[in-house]
């Protein structure tokens, strides 16, 4: 039964249903926190098992003015009457207004629309909301059912039970609309439509019941096509059929009560249940089979479960606030992706949020404390996983946030929890918004004992039932402005790997612009000469072509410099077999061994890998401090360079590959002749004060950028092959410091990174503080800090640079992923400077594991512990394939800028401890 209530504001009379009764009536005035007066008349009617008060607004006006202005018609919480209380005990305290975010503003983030007062009830309370409906237990064994979209406000009250619902569902078909809810007596069914018909003629509504005497029900779930129905009782899963009121399929297998039961939606026969045996367990409810059961995943007991179709994972959440990622697809054998925990995660979200105060935030509010959940440090409570549900997050961002990333990564999901909301993003597993409860001051409910979630396409909607008290309250949360007001400002200056600008005439890059790169050796000397420039017409040719000047320009995606400039013999007659083909973005992974080779120097670990930039040579840098050098087919024998005194830690080719630079853990830095096989160029202790940890070519090579301690070098270098029988151990070549910056806290440097195929002005270092820095070599200073990118420090920074084989769009250059020992792989953007994704799934616990983007920017691949190597797509966060063959780690690898994987399937190398190829 409900109660229909009109109220006439001009007449100020009042007239209700039949057979009801009117408490009381009086006016009400309150001014709300966006100083607004609200002039109201509380009305109390009773009616035969259900008490309610209806506020309806009369009129609002503004503080500041005395003029009333009646409300429109399409504000709801104007218009339509807010329900109060149903049940002995409801409070009666006067109106609340929509809660605003601290301190007011234009648009309101958090709206109350919905309260109601229960009866004294222990948690937790079953609820269900699927917007414009939410579901909630009435006074005895009854179901409370409200519309948002009825005008009247009124609610639907269900009574088919004997003993207090436990449970509620509503069904997955807009219509008509469905409900479900479960008893220790029964499970009833309920079509609304027909329910509301019964309710408007006076006759007691009726659903369908399903089962009966099934124990406490805590959890039931349709599948997606409303016809058959999940029943949660006990340790077992029973899948009723709706439409025949039969079993279909009993599901036992749990050894603790079942906690929750999700329906695939990209496989609806397939079902998972989670339990307080801290496992999920999948099953098909067509055989009636259990198809997987997972371990132990938690210490606590698992409460919510939620799926997402476009990463294809299953999202778990347990009581003490940690959520477990598994992956669902077939290959992964439903493996555990990452776990998160909510605590953790709301101090990391605080920290990020501790410098900028948040858009809309007032000047004179507390932030709060980053020690603890709440305000101060007094209280460190967990945060139950209450409610899980998936949102979009490709709306919530502002549109200068749009990333090169594929669509898959929007993906997000809204946590439910005792003390607040939570907006995890599923790319990268950090918090996009964190909404308090205790920091809207205006909201009825503080501590949640029961969370039922929801989202839409900018609305959330949490529908609470209070931990100590009797009330149920449904909250509208516009995410959008949510996550607007809690992002990070993104830098003044937008940062990109592609240049905007010319060199400045200070910047210490104006060396090499202006200088040489190279001093030309001795045996080029008839070169130069044939190819000197002699006086000649400026007209050669009697047909002189258009310059172009006149057509239409010609559009096309940025494309790099491929030209290379005396590192090739022309004189030769032999033909290039490597066709400078454009290099697929769509082709498949390579996925099986083609070769394998051992190094011809003994079992030594090979520390580091790279191709040449035409992709016809292969380097390795060995453990027993030899490098070698092998042709792309890894046929015959290598070239061996020797000298170094320790491994060679790191490996650079130059641009025209004339030349290859390599850095030892004795400190040294060595530039090699890849022709000779000689070190023209050898810098130790006597022109470093500290051992070098990297370095690389930079500036289309006409600079040798390093790492010593705490210190990013760039040296101006010359290179001297001329021999000299007299002074043939005294080295000609030379190299000169022409700008040096330390980086942040003086830590020191444990990787870098910077593009050398074009011209580029920043650099990319990582230090033992955790920290990733943004050096501007053309402004000459520092230009952005990203604080604790890891939990550990970062071993390695690989910039997506692609290859001269293949073409990107530009924003795909501004990609690069970090990697840290026990904290996987993140790929991060420079220009909204955050990580956009986490790529977790290869181990890597103790010894460092390499990363190599493709050429097409389409996949990263990593090494890892179990003697295998990762490859993942850069829409997803599970890896793809998982490539097998080593008998050690597999420390480094690298991708062939120049064969496309489709063509010559094993382009991809990967090196081990030790190396088998």
């Amino acid at each position: 039964m409900f109660t229909e209530v009109r109220v006439d504001v001009s007449r100020r009379d009042l007239r209700t249903a039949p057979g009801s009764e009117v408490l009381r009536c009086f006016p009400v005035t309150a001014l709300s926190s966006a100083g607004v007066t609200v002039a109201m008349r509380t009305v109390c009617v009773k009616e035969p098992g259900l008490e309610a008060a209806i506020c309806c607004h009369h009129r609002t006006r503004p503080a500041s003015t005395g003029a009333c202005t009646p409300p429109t018609t399409q504000d709801p919480t104007s218009t339509c009457p807010a329900v109060w209380g149903a049940g002995v005990g409801a409070r009666m305290e006067g109106p609340q207004s929509p809660s605003e975010r601290p301190g007011g503003g234009s648009g309101d983030i958090v709206t109350e629309t919905r309260l109601v007062g229960s009866w004294p009830r222990a948690s937790p309370v079953p609820l269900a909301c699927r917007p414009p409906l939410c579901a909630f237990p009435a006074r005895g064994p009854g179901l409370c059912v409200w519309s948002s979209t009825d005008p009247a406000g009124q609610l639907l009250v269900l009574r088919g039970h004997r003993d207090p619902v436990t449970a509620v569902a509503f069904g997955n078909a807009g219509s008509p609309p469905l409900v479900c809810s479960a008893s220790p007596d029964c499970v009833v069914t309920w079509r609304l439509d027909e329910c509301r018909e019964q309710a408007l003629r006076g006759v007691g509504p009726r659903g369908a019941v399903l089962g009966t005497l099934l124990g406490k029900v805590p959890c039931v779930r349709f599948r997606p096509d409303d016809r058959a129905a999940a029943v949660c009782a006990g340790n077992q899963v029973l899948l009723l059929d709706v439409e025949a009121r039969s079993v279909l399929a009993q599901l036992q297998g749990h050894q603790g009560p079942v906690t929750a039961a999700e329906f695939c939606p990209w496989q609806p026969h397939v079902l998972v249940s989670v339990a307080e045996d801290r496992c999920f367990k999948v099953w098909d409810s067509r055989m009636g089979s259990l198809l997987h059961s997972s371990p132990v995943l938690t210490a606590a007991p698992l409460l919510s479960l939620c799926m997402d179709e476009q990463s294809q994972q299953l999202v778990a959440g347990c009581a003490e606030g940690q959520l477990c990622v598994c992956s669902l697809v077939e290959s992964h054998r439903y493996r555990c992706v990452t776990r998160v925990d909510l605590r953790k995660q709301v101090e990391s979200f605080r920290a990020r949020m501790a410098g900028p105060r948040p858009c809309g935030w007032p000047e004179d509010s507390e932030l709060p404390s980053a020690d603890a959940p709440g305000r101060g440090d007094a209280v460190d409570a967990t945060l139950p996983a209450l409610g899980l549900a998936r949102c979009d997050l490709a709306r919530l961002r502002g549109p200068d946030r749009g990333l090169s990333l594929p669509a898959a990564s929007t993906g997000g999901l809204w946590v439910g929890s005792s003390t607040g909301s939570f907006l995890l993003n599923l790319a990268n597993f950090e918090l996009e918004a964190v909404l308090l409860y205790e920091d809207f001051r205006h909201l009825s409910i503080q501590v949640a004992g029961s969370c039922a979630v929801t989202s839409g396409d900018e609305k959330a909607f949490c529908l609470l039932a209070s931990m100590f008290g009797g009330e149920v309250a449904l909250l509208e949360v516009d995410l959008a402005a949510l996550v607007r007001s809690q992002q990070r400002p993104l830098p003044g200056t937008p940062l990109s790997v592609l240049p905007s600008s010319c060199v400045s005439p200070t910047s210490p890059l104006r060396f090499g612009v202006a200088a040489e790169r190279w001093a030309r050796p001795g045996g080029h000397k008839r070169a130069a000469a044939r190819g000197a420039v002699r006086d000649q017409p400026l007209v050669f040719h009697s047909s002189i072509r258009s310059s172009g000047y006149a057509a239409a320009p010609h559009a096309a995606t940025f494309s790099r410099k491929t030209a290379v400039k005396g590192g090739q013999d022309r004189s030769s007659g032999r033909r290039n077999v490597h066709q400078r083909e454009e290099y697929p973005s769509e082709k498949s992974v390579p996925t099986t061994l083609r070769r394998q080779l051992a190094v011809p120097q003994g079992p030594a670990a090979v520390c580091c890998v790279q191709f040449s930039g035409d992709g016809r040579r292969l380097a390795c840098g060995l453990a027993n401090h030899v490098l070698l050098v092998f042709g792309a087919d890894l046929t015959g024998a290598p070239a061996v360079f020797s000298g170094h005194d320790g491994a060679v830690s790191t490996l650079d080719w130059s641009h025209d590959g004339r030349w290859l630079l390599s850095a030892s853990q004795d400190g040294t830095l060595r530039l090699w002749s890849a022709r000779s096989r000689e070190a023209v160029l050898c810098l130790g202790k006597a022109v470093l004060a500290q051992p070098v940890r990297a370095a690389q070519f930079y500036y289309l090579d006409a600079f040798l950028l390093l790492s010593a301690g705490p210190e990013l070098l760039l040296l101006k270098y010359h290179v001297d092959t001329r021999k000299d029988e007299m002074n043939r151990y005294k080295q000609r070549s030379g190299c000169s410091p022409v700008f040096r910056l330390p980086m942040a806290g003086a830590a020191e440097i444990t990787c870098l990174s910077a593009v050398n195929e074009f011209y580029s002005h920043l650099v990319l270092a990582a230090g033992r503080n955790r920290a990733v820095e943004v050096f501007d070599l053309n402004a000459g200073r520092s230009a952005a800090v990203v604080a604790g990118a890891h939990t550990r420090p970062v071993h390695q920074i690989c910039q997506n640079k692609g290859s001269p084989f293949a073409t990107q769009q530009p924003q795909a250059y501004n990609l690069f992923a970090t990697a840290a020992v026990g904290d996987g792989v993140r790929l991060w953007d420079l220009r909204t400077l955050r990580c956009e994704r986490r790529f977790e799934g290869h181990p890597s616990r103790c010894y460092p594991c390499g990363l190599a983007f493709s050429p097409c920017g389409r996949l990263l691949a990593s090494g890892a512990e179990d003697r295998h190597a990762y490859v993942y797509e850069m829409g997803s966060s599970t890896f793809s394939h998982r490539l097998s063959g080593h008998t050690d780690t597999v420390t480094t690898v690298a991708f062939s800028p120049s064969v496309p994987q489709e063509k010559r399937r094993e382009r991809e190398w990967a090196a081990s401890r030790p190396c088998r190829w």
